[in-house]
């Protein structure tokens, strides 16, 4: 068994979030709101949101003192997750979270069953950015080992769940030639 004092168990939260992250779900995103990316890190996750044409806040206030925008749309530190999710509560404002798959297993998360929350499962595995002290480290290879979700408060989805697409062009191809045989 491994031992958990391994440098790979490390606890940071220097994971930022990718341009793909955002544009992925931009269509579920309202344009007519001012969005608070809440947590800072390197402040290109908010630059993201921008160039996708969203009216966004995003500066390095602490999240636990403040109240800015119309809905939050944020990659939080999965390490405060628990003191996010209580804050959110209080806030009772609208939101997307990137979290781990497994947050909706957590007690502090059950507290939200009554609260309509909505999730939106990625086509894949999101690859963040590790950053060590602000630096990506030497040889550092994107391969996230876990599955988020992005979890949706007050976002009116048309669904409670769902799926973003998974269909490629090759399957299409493939799919129509099928089509055509049949007919």
């Amino acid at each position: 068994m491994a031992s958990f004092n391994t440098k790979t168990f490390i606890k940071h939260d220097d994971y930022m979030t990718p341009f793909n992250a955002w544009d992925n779900i931009k269509q579920f995103i309202p344009k007519d709101k001012v969005i608070w990316e809440c947590f800072y890190g390197d402040g290109k996750s908010g630059n993201h949101l921008s160039t996708l044409g969203f009216n966004v806040i995003h500066k390095p206030v602490d999240f636990f003192k403040h109240n800015l925008g119309d809905i939050i749309v944020t990659n939080p530190p999965f390490s405060k997750s628990k003191i996010v999710m209580d804050r959110l509560y209080e806030l009772d404002k609208p939101f997307i979270l990137i979290f781990p798959s497994s947050k909706i297993n957590t007690s502090y998360f059950r507290k939200w069953k009554d609260k309509n929350i909505q999730i939106i499962i990625p086509r894949k595995r999101i690859q963040f950015i590790k950053k060590i002290n602000g630096v990506i480290p030497t040889n550092y290879k994107s391969m996230c080992n876990f599955d988020c979700f992005y979890y949706c408060y007050k976002m009116n989805l048309d669904k409670d769940i769902t799926w973003l697409n998974t269909t490629t062009k090759k399957t299409t191809k493939k799919t129509t030639k099928i089509i055509f045989k049949k007919i």
